[in-house]
């Protein structure tokens, strides 16, 4: 500082202190007003920054309402519509449950009304004719299946050949016979079966009767 000198007037001058005081005042007050301006403008585009936030939020909040309104009544619809397919579901179930009941009632009476003609046919030909039993249709498919072997004029090669032939068809009606065996029992049990359902059927359509006839009385 002691090498900084004040400023030379020059001589003969007049300094006007007032006049510099004044225009130092303009300045600074000119500065003031141009900062409190850009605090207002400053102000004002937050405040416009702010209202569209607000905006932005409301909106999609009522979008998200919007969503939710919207799966709301979709879920219900599905709701609806699983419900729906439910009730059809159990409808064609309990249809289709009376029709096979029925189907199984007819079914048995059929059987029933085959087996009484059957037995009174079978009464009729015993009384009429001669009955073909079980021994002589055996005899006749035997007849009618039995080859005869020519094997006078066959080589030593060819009549292992023949023997294997024999023994493959041999086993091939072993094997049938098995099957015809095993579904000749499959069938005797369901119609051992369908009678008894049938018998207990009538039993219980009897006893119906006889109930009613008890009432009338």
């Amino acid at each position: 500082m002691s090498n900084v000198s004040a400023p030379k007037i020059p001589d003969g001058e007049k300094v006007d202190f007032d006049d510099m005081q004044r225009k130092r005042q303009e300045k600074d007050l000119a500065e003031l007003q141009s900062l409190i301006e850009a605090h207002f403008v400053q102000r004002k585009k937050e405040e416009e920054d702010l209202q569209a936030l607000v905006t932005r939020i409301e909106k999609r909040r009522t979008e998200r309402a919007e969503q939710q309104r919207i799966r709301a009544e979709k879920e219900k619809e599905r709701q609806a519509r699983l419900a729906a397919e439910k009730e059809r579901r159990e409808e064609e179930d309990l249809r289709k449950k009376s029709d096979d009941d029925a189907k199984k009632k007819k079914a048995l009476s059929n059987m029933s009304q085959q087996f009484s003609a059957g037995q009174k046919a079978d009464q009729t030909r015993g009384k009429g004719g001669k009955k073909q039993t079980e021994r002589e249709k055996k005899k006749k498919i035997l007849a009618d299946r039995k080859k005869t072997l020519q094997v006078d004029h066959m080589s030593e090669d060819k009549l292992k050949e023949k023997a294997q032939e024999l023994w493959q068809w041999l086993q091939g009606l072993e094997a049938e016979r098995f099957d015809l065996s095993d579904k000749a029992k499959s069938q005797k049990y369901n119609i051992n079966l369908f009678l008894a359902r049938v018998q207990d059927h009538q039993n219980t359509k009897g006893r119906g009767k006889g109930k009613s006839a008890t009432r009338l009385r």
